[in-house]
């Protein structure tokens, strides 16, 4: 079983992106389970989701506190690195929308690390909120080609039919994403 957390502020999308993973693996053949942790709902308070991934049903129904990989929806969040990471497995995936990791990258020595400039990508296309880029269709692109557990076709097909609205714009930012993935620490 793969289990994936992401982390991220309301508004993001968040919840979202692991419903479209879901969606994305169900597509691919495989089980999948997606669920949400909230703060106080409001818009820019930290959100948690989680996935697992797997080829038979899944009957657990907690939260996820060893992930095989993380993925950081907000740079800001980064300032908090060591309780962020949290659980994650040695060798695990971490992926992160930033333009630069610069002095993070020491504290990634045991993971495979692939950063995106998602926010950008997300304001290229339009795919931004009065207070905020909306990154989650980008962050999945980039994930796609980094860990390689789901094909990209899959999830521009789950985007397609689960974003509620800008369709192609959000399939555009994925595919950017997927061709702007840049990869650092453990050998990828």
């Amino acid at each position: 079983m793969i289990e994936i957390r992401i982390h991220g502020r309301g508004g993001q999308g968040v919840v979202l992106a692991s419903e479209i993973l879901a969606e994305a693996t169900h597509k691919a053949g495989k089980y999948a389970q997606s669920l949400a942790t909230y703060s106080p709902e409001r818009r820019g308070s930290p959100v948690q989701a989680f996935i697992r991934i797997d080829e038979k049903f899944i009957n657990i129904r907690s939260q996820i506190y060893e992930p095989d990989c993380i993925l950081i929806l907000d740079r800001v969040l980064l300032e908090d690195t060591e309780d962020l990471i949290k659980g994650l497995k040695s060798g695990g995936w971490l992926i992160i929308n930033a333009d630069d990791i610069g002095k993070n990258l020491k504290l990634f020595t045991n993971y495979k690390v692939a950063i995106v400039d998602a926010s950008r990508i997300a304001a290229k296309h339009n795919l931004i909120t009065s207070s905020m880029p909306i990154v989650n269709t980008s962050i999945l692109g980039a994930f796609s080609k980094a860990t390689k557990i789901l094909d990209l076709k899959p999830i521009l097909e789950a985007i397609r039919e689960s974003v509620p609205a800008k369709h192609e714009e959000n399939v555009k930012a994925a595919q950017d994403a997927f061709k702007e993935v840049k990869f650092y620490g453990k050998k990828n």
